[in-house]
Parts: C-alpha cells; structure tokens; sequence
C-alpha cells in the first residue's frame, strides 16, 4: 500500500466532535455471550498536512467508560483492569495512513494503563458534508481487535466449568465526525 492522502479533506485540522462521534468495545462474557460499553469523554484532532498527509490524535478518558452497571464500571477502573487512578486515558498517535483504491489502513501508537503498542485498523472515510452552519464535517469509521492482555490487563477470573469470565479479545469501534475548524 502506498502513504495515503486525504482526498476530499480540507488542509487544516478537523476536530473530533463527541456529541456526534461513538467509540464502543465489546468483550466476550462467561464464554457465551459479550458485554457492550462506550467510552462518554474522548477528544482529538485530524490534522491534514499541505501535501494532504494526515495525522491523528486521540485521547480516550477510560474512567468515561459506561457497560451501564455501575459496579462493574467500578471494578474495570480498578487495578484489575485499567488502573484508571495511575492511567487515566488511552491514547492514540497515528504513524502512518496507507491506502489503495479506497481501502485505507490506519496505523499508530496506542497507549492503554501505561503499555504502548503499535496498531492497525482498517478505516472507511465516509465523505465530507458541508455542514448546517456550523463547518464542513468529514466521517470515519474503524474497528479494531485487541488482546487486553497486550496491555498488562491479565486477570484470568476463571469458571468452575472451564473458561474465564471476560474473554482476552476485545473488539473496539471507532465512529467518528470530525469538523474543520475554522
């Protein structure tokens, strides 16, 4: 694949708007079936460099997240999980943007309870709108499989009849609006 350029995309940086923007995971539960979450508080920035290259930036408050029960939120802010006192986000530097005939890869250094690895998600750029007033808008969309243990997050809770509670793979998706600021 050949260093993508952001065709349609505007020189400048555009700006992730969470009011209309999602980042939801899901994990395997009890071996059966997953539990759904989102992250409520997360920024960043795409910035289009004046040769068209682009760059991201992102920041995941990860004590935002939400798998509507409070206790269980709880105890994935814990130590067990992403020990959300000493690392309070994630985050998300791109290295590089690769693509041909529409399929684009994005790739970067991402940052979770303190262990840094390298990533790669396919990304679907679903186009730029002008907007209603407000600036033009660009959408994205992304999703991601990821090894919890990768990143130091290791309990094995497991169950009397084989199997653990929380599976080792977690699926993240990412879907993004992004407005170019003025």
């Amino acid at each position: 694949m050949t260093t993508a350029t952001a065709a349609g995309l505007n020189t400048g940086t555009w700006t992730i708007d969470p009011v209309h923007s999602a980042i939801a995971f899901s994990v395997r539960h009890l071996m059966v079936s997953k539990v759904r979450g989102t992250f409520d508080t997360f920024s960043g920035e795409i910035a289009i460099a004046e040769d068209g290259t682009p760059s991201v930036r992102a920041e995941i408050d990860v004590r935002s997240i939400n798998t509507k029960n409070e206790q269980r939120d709880g105890h994935i802010r814990s130590a067990d999980f992403f020990d959300a006192d000493n690392h309070p986000t994630a985050t998300f530097v791109s290295t590089s943007v690769t693509g041909e005939n529409g399929d684009y890869v994005l790739t970067g250094a991402f940052t979770l309870r303190g262990v840094t690895k390298s990533v790669s998600m396919p990304l679907e750029f679903n186009g730029v709108n002008p907007g209603m007033g407000h600036g033009e808008v660009a959408g994205f969309e992304a999703s991601i499989e990821l090894n919890r243990k990768d990143f130091g997050i290791s309990i094995d809770m497991p169950l009397e009849t084989g199997g653990t509670v929380v599976g080792d793979k977690v699926t993240i998706t990412l879907e993004i609006e992004a407005t170019k600021a003025a």
